[in-house]
């Protein structure tokens, strides 16, 4: 989809298109369709993002918790979203060993049981080893870093997103 496409085409179709870049939070792109039209993907991604900078802090925790759980029980019963799907499999998180599964789930478990919400990491720009490295020495981080360093990684996610569906 181009974005003169976008631009162009109805509030709800612009919604329906872009209502994913952000997981389970079609918000955020009818945060924004108001403000076409948009000169450049990157424009398109800073109103989105500027959006959920806007928002509560309740609606960021929902934003965050909106997100799976890596390898989580979304992945196992096949409700991730194709998205979502496609890049926990880049990192090779459907290709696990019974222990580092084990490693993985118990150390989602400590994460979400101490940040309120689940641990989230761009995996399409790292490794399974990377993934788990991180999460471990994240475990360590205080609620506010954790929040904003989840806050940054769904950014990343949402650039990398738009790019793929926006040309």
């Amino acid at each position: 989809m181009t974005l003169e496409d976008l631009n162009t085409q109805t509030s709800e179709a612009f919604v329906e298109a872009l209502g994913g870049i952000y997981e389970h939070s079609p918000w955020v792109a009818d945060a924004v369709v108001s403000k076409r039209p948009f000169k450049s993907i990157e424009e398109l991604r800073e109103a989105m993002q500027a959006s959920v900078e806007a928002s509560s802090q309740d609606q960021k925790l929902a934003l965050l918790r909106a997100h799976p759980e890596l390898a989580g029980k979304a992945a196992i019963d096949g409700t991730l979203t194709q998205a979502s799907e496609e890049e926990q499999a880049s990192a090779g998180l459907d290709r696990m060993l019974p222990e580092e599964f084990k490693l993985l789930t118990d150390m989602n478990a400590a994460y979400s049981k101490k940040f309120g919400f689940p641990f989230i990491i761009c995996v399409r720009q790292t490794t399974k080893a990377g993934i788990l490295a991180a999460l471990e020495n994240r475990l360590n981080g205080t609620i506010h870093n954790e929040f904003e360093t989840a806050l940054g990684e769904v950014y990343e996610i949402a650039r990398l997103r738009l790019e793929g569906v926006v040309s």
